[in-house]
């Protein structure tokens, strides 16, 4: 241990209560700091995972569209020549179009989905997301009708004010020549399962049929609207994508998740950069008390900073002494600052003190997701900026004249 370090320790150390009262109030400041900004960094990783696996979930980690807007006639051939790609784990066909629903008290518009589940059920989590019901499109013979099933989002569904084994209505005008005074088709469906994906967008306004249920309503013929892969890696998918399109020939717009949803995904990454930087700000104003701390610590140790020089100490090791002290202040708030972020991690996590509103936010709770990498990056800048505040009370220390003192 060197001599500054030492003095320096003795410093931190001295006080009536452990500590000096202005040195306690700097460590709050600097948890404080430090908490926030590691709890928020973690906010909003948990926020991403949780939006990204919520949606790749329900949608995919690529979807192929065709070219022009076309529809996709020789789906099974390119679903067999997809999956044979190194890197796609499943591909699954599907028709997504709007459409309108009713139940004998309310009626709405929807987004459906045409789903071959088998397949859907190794590229999307839907079948794990049924809450009540089954994962099936099994018709039932009901007064000589044969009524096949679908399956509402849970929002939806208590909108529409169904529940389990009720009857729906569907209505399209997909492929309707609108100029003959053409009127809707209409289907009759019974709600087989209700499903939750935590995605309110998604549970207020999608349904699921099977695929030849979907063809018929919108007139359709042997084809889809899609088709949707799920990767053994979903960061991969920028790197797979161009093997797939050259595979098909380029004649399909072949879409990674990320650039699919990267309005979405673009936003929270800026918004987590412009958080860091305005909580940082707390940071700074602690700086400040760690100046404050220790201009008054050099008034106070004047004549011992007069004695240490007749001792023959350098102004070199006078300012070590005082930015040693501004860094074990700095020290100690960012250890307790981890810890706090820590703990109120664990708090959210276990208990979900903060809800959100689904409807605005996408997920009901605030998930946390803490990162190693995030700690240090705010504990090095805390330690930075605690390291640049100690300059300016430092050198005022090691330019204090001896004769000066001695004459106090």
């Amino acid at each position: 241990m060197s001599f500054e370090s030492f003095i320096a320790r003795r410093y931190f150390k001295s006080g009536r209560y452990f500590t000096s009262v202005s040195t306690w109030i700097t460590l709050v400041g600097v948890t404080l700091g430090v908490a926030v900004v590691c709890f928020v960094m973690s906010m909003h990783n948990g926020f991403e995972t949780e939006i990204r696996s919520r949606l790749l979930g329900t949608t995919s980690h690529i979807t192929i569209f065709p070219l022009r807007g076309f529809l996709i006639e020789n789906y099974n051939e390119l679903v067999d020549s997809i999956e044979s790609i190194e890197g796609v784990v499943a591909a699954s066909p599907f028709i997504y179009y709007k459409a309108a629903i009713s139940s004998a008290s309310e009626g709405d518009g929807i987004i459906l989905r045409g789903i071959d589940s088998e397949k859907e059920q190794q590229t999307a989590n839907i079948a794990d997301d049924i809450v009540a019901g089954d994962y099936d499109f099994e018709p039932v013979i009901d007064e000589g009708d044969t009524i096949p099933g679908i399956l509402l989002g849970s929002a939806l569904a208590e909108r529409l004010g169904v529940f389990l084994g009720e009857s729906v209505v569907l209505y399209s005008l997909k492929g309707e020549d609108l100029h003959k005074n053409a009127r809707p088709r209409v289907a009759k469906f019974y709600v087989s399962g209700i499903f939750e994906t935590g995605m309110y967008e998604f549970d207020v306004q999608l349904a699921y049929i099977s695929l030849p249920d979907a063809q018929k309503l919108f007139k359709m013929g042997d084809a889809v609207t899609a088709v949707h892969l799920k990767l053994d890696d979903i960061y991969r998918a920028s790197e797979i994508a161009p093997v797939i399109d050259r595979a098909l020939g380029n004649k399909y717009d072949v879409v990674p998740w990320n650039i699919l949803h990267k309005n979405l995904f673009s936003w929270i990454a800026i918004e987590k950069k412009i958080l860091f930087l305005g909580f940082i700000l707390i940071v700074l104003v602690a700086a400040f008390s760690i100046i404050s701390t220790l201009v008054m610590l050099v008034m106070e140790k004047r004549s011992e900073i007069g004695i240490l020089k007749t001792m023959g100490s350098t102004p070199g090791s006078i300012l070590k002494i005082f930015v040693f002290k501004g860094i074990l202040m700095g020290l100690g708030g960012i250890l307790f600052g981890w810890t706090l972020a820590l703990l109120a991690a664990y708090l959210q996590n276990e208990y979900q003190l903060i809800s959100l509103p689904p409807d605005i936010y996408f997920i009901s709770y605030l998930p946390i997701e803490t990162h190693l990498v995030d700690f240090l990056l705010a504990g090095l800048v805390t330690l930075f900026i605690c390291f640049l505040a100690t300059l300016y009370p430092a050198s005022q220390a090691s330019r204090l004249s001896v004769i000066d003192v001695l004459r106090q």
